[in-house]
């Protein structure tokens, strides 16, 4: 079993004092049922539904109110009432519009009872053929499994909390570059995770990838709205991977002869399925944080593995001693985008990039985020600081004190002078921190960096 860190999150909400229903949103296989189930041990009585069943839908539309669907949940279930607390957990509640409304009920005539929903189509289906009580349900994101739960799953328990406390002793940097390394290839899929972690058989995690690829194809499309639409997502689950980490355009992407308006729709239908996310650019230095929306974004799949895996990248990959190395960094750069998403729960997270697009002078930062009222630029490269030169154009316009590289070598700190003669810091990361970024950065106002 992996230890997902979003049990805390789960304990965190059930403490609350004016509780609201919760809403598990992610992609289909990223664990949601799972969570729940081993959430479930910590209360006196469980109550789940599937909605895909009819007995289990039924319940919603022969009862009106929250009390008198409780009541007929615990006799379908031969689960008598008692004391203690109640966790219900409807699952694929988006196949019951009126389960979706009584959410509000739930609310406001039960609030000691503990309901979570969650659906693997519910992305698709929200603002477009049913919608949640406003102010009356709360959202948490799941994702695919962290670095830091990989490790977990790997038995690789002292290295993880090394990790989550900013103390990997500088002798350790090998070992856990090569566990990296190995989560880079698998990726964070928990079906993928549990069974490499088994068998340590990358080659035997085929069948694995294919049953997630194949069941995204069948759902997404159920749920396009015409013939074009459903063959416009087909092409990109089909072609889509190859372009992980790369800034595209909707007209004819991928060689297809399909129109910037009808790839547009599909992708958003697959961004509201969390299965990818288009990543838009900045062009300031400085909060507030405003993405142009009028630039090309860039297309980030909701794991690493996946892509390899798709995109025929594992040869690249096995065996190499610097990920960005290979294909021309992109895998680097996926990698990271994708261990900054895993450090939040909330389901608003977005990535960006920097961009400057002057006619003589393009200049791009792999991602910007905000923190403490700065905007921290952080590239994914290796090599000498001479490679930086985006970054170093980034900081000159920036009123920001530092900047943040992730490589594959150890952690360092070089102080650099810039022509106008201002300087910054540059913190030199290895690739296993770039899901703990916050935690590091914390810790440098406290003892320097190079003590880690």
């Amino acid at each position: 079993m992996i230890e997902r860190t979003v049990l805390n999150s789960l304990r965190e909400w059930s403490k609350k004092q004016n509780r609201k229903p919760l809403v598990i949103r992610g992609a289909r296989q990223v664990g949601k049922t799972t969570i729940v189930e081993i959430f479930a041990k910590e209360f006196d009585t469980f109550l789940a539904l599937n909605l895909d069943r009819e007995a289990e839908r039924d319940l919603f539309d022969l009862y009106q109110s929250a009390g008198e669907v409780l009541t007929a949940i615990h006799l379908l279930k031969n689960e008598p009432k008692k004391d203690g607390r109640t966790l219900l957990f409807i699952d694929e509640i988006q196949s019951s519009p009126k389960a979706v409304a009584l959410l509000r009920y739930f609310y406001e005539d039960m609030p000691e009872l503990y309901v979570i929903a969650a659906g693997s189509l519910l992305e698709t289906m929200i603002d477009r053929q049913i919608s949640f009580p406003v102010g009356r349900v709360e959202y948490l994101a799941l994702r695919p499994c962290s670095f830091g739960e990989f490790l977990n799953a790997m038995g690789e328990f002292q290295l993880q909390n090394a990790l989550q406390t900013v103390s990997l002793p500088a002798p350790i940097h090998a070992h856990a570059m090569k566990l990296f390394n190995e989560y880079v290839l698998v990726g964070g899929m928990p079906e993928a995770v549990a069974f490499y972690a088994k068998t340590k058989d990358l080659v035997a995690l085929r069948d694995v990838y294919e049953t997630l690829l194949n069941s995204y194809r069948d759902d997404m499309e159920k749920y396009a709205s015409d013939t074009t639409i459903k063959n416009v997502l087909r092409h990109i689950l089909m072609y889509g991977w190859q372009y992980a980490g790369q800034r595209i355009k909707f007209e004819r992407f991928a060689n297809s002869n399909y129109k910037s308006r009808e790839m547009g729709e599909a992708f958003r239908i697959l961004e509201k399925a969390m299965l990818l996310e288009l990543t838009y650019p900045v062009v300031n230095t400085s909060l507030p944080l405003l993405p142009d929306l009028k630039k090309s974004p860039k297309l980030m799949w909701l794991d690493t593995g996946l892509v390899n895996y798709s995109a025929k990248l594992q040869q690249e990959l096995f065996g190499t001693q610097d990920i960005s190395e290979a294909w021309k960094g992109k895998i680097a750069e996926h990698i990271v985008g994708q261990c900054l998403l895993s450090a939040s729960d909330l389901v608003s997270e977005k990535r960006n990039f920097w961009v400057r697009e002057a006619r003589n002078s393009q200049a791009e930062v792999d991602f910007v985020f905000p923190y403490k009222g700065q905007l921290v630029p952080v590239e994914v490269k290796s090599g000498d600081n001479s490679k930086l030169k985006s970054l170093h154009l980034f900081m000159e316009k920036s009123t920001g004190t530092f900047a943040i590289r992730f490589w594959n070598q150890a952690v360092s700190l070089d102080e650099i002078k810039l022509p106008s003669g201002k300087k910054y810091t540059l913190y030199n990361l290895p690739f296993y921190y770039s899901g703990y970024i916050e935690k590091v950065l914390e810790l440098k106002n406290g003892r320097t960096i190079n003590h880690l």
